[in-house]
């Protein structure tokens, strides 16, 4: 995570401490997971959980990776405002999806770019937003661009996926 992702973490889950996440969840095995299984479809698959502190106020906050079969087109959900990052991104108060296409020696099998989705989310059972709408927006995109970018260098996409090297926060 970058230090602006670590700084938009606290923004949405009000705490700068988290517990550990499982082994599992590590940028490396998500690119792994996802490499294994280009060109092929998904549903969505756990990347990374975020979990504040034991004896702090529960807070979740799930990181995926999906792929698609195509750039994405159409328009967006109403509640989303669509920022300029990779093929498209979008944020929501609680909620930010960075789609981005790959092309990398890692992915076998086709000499098709991938169309990857990241998308974070805050878990558990939905609540209404706490806090500044604009800066939540902000801080989910922030944090979706981070584990984006960070999965794009880990699989080698050219041109790190088309990710810019900070998030652009202002609308498309």
């Amino acid at each position: 995570m970058s230090a602006d992702a670590s700084k938009a973490l606290k923004v949405i889950t009000g705490s700068s401490r988290f517990e550990a996440s499982a082994e599992k969840y590590t940028v490396a095995k998500a690119a792994a997971n996802l490499a294994g299984t280009f060109p092929g479809s998904t549903v969505p698959k756990d990347a990374c959980r975020v979990y504040t502190p034991i004896g702090t106020p529960g807070f979740e906050l799930r990181i995926t990776w999906d792929l698609a079969d195509n750039a994405p087109t159409g328009l967006s959900a109403p509640q989303f405002t669509e920022l300029k990052m990779g093929e498209r991104a979008v944020a929501a108060a609680d909620k930010a999806y960075v789609f981005f296409a790959c092309r990398s020696d890692r992915l076998s099998g086709s000499s098709e770019a991938a169309h990857i989705i990241i998308g974070v989310e805050r878990g558990g059972m939905p609540k209404p937003p706490e806090g500044d709408v604009e800066t939540l927006k902000d801080a989910y995109a922030t944090v979706a661009h981070s584990f984006s970018l960070a999965m794009a260098k880990e699989l080698r996409c050219e041109k790190n996926g088309g990710l810019p090297a900070k998030p652009v926060l202002n609308p498309a």
